[in-house]
């Protein structure tokens, strides 16, 4: 466990529904190869936090990294109607073309 993770499952127990601690626990989970952590802190913000933006391009991501990609495509499908909602046309060019990349390699 890195020291940055330590440190933000210690906030994360003041504040355990904090939708940037979540992501935050479910890169530094990514990063150091616990794929299965970060899928849970990132499923956890996602019902927690449906309108968190960012993390629909990283879970889809995760998924299609683990041979997941109906799950992948889902999520990025879900995540491009959230930031059509919230008007994120930066978040939505993002997992627009992450989702078309995703389906090419099909």
């Amino acid at each position: 466990m890195t020291e940055r993770l330590e440190t933000l499952l210690n906030h994360i127990e003041d504040s355990p529904n904090d939708g940037f601690l979540l992501f935050a626990i479910a890169k530094e989970y990514e990063n150091i190869g616990e794929a299965e952590k970060a899928l849970e802190y990132y499923e956890k913000l996602r019902i927690d936090d449906p309108k968190y933006v960012g993390l629909y391009y990283h879970l889809a991501g995760l998924y299609a990294e683990l041979d997941m990609t109906e799950e992948a495509l889902a999520i990025y499908e879900k995540g491009i109607q959230v930031a059509e909602d919230l008007k994120d046309l930066h978040a939505l060019s993002e997992l627009k073309g992450a989702k078309l990349n995703l389906e090419l390699e099909l």
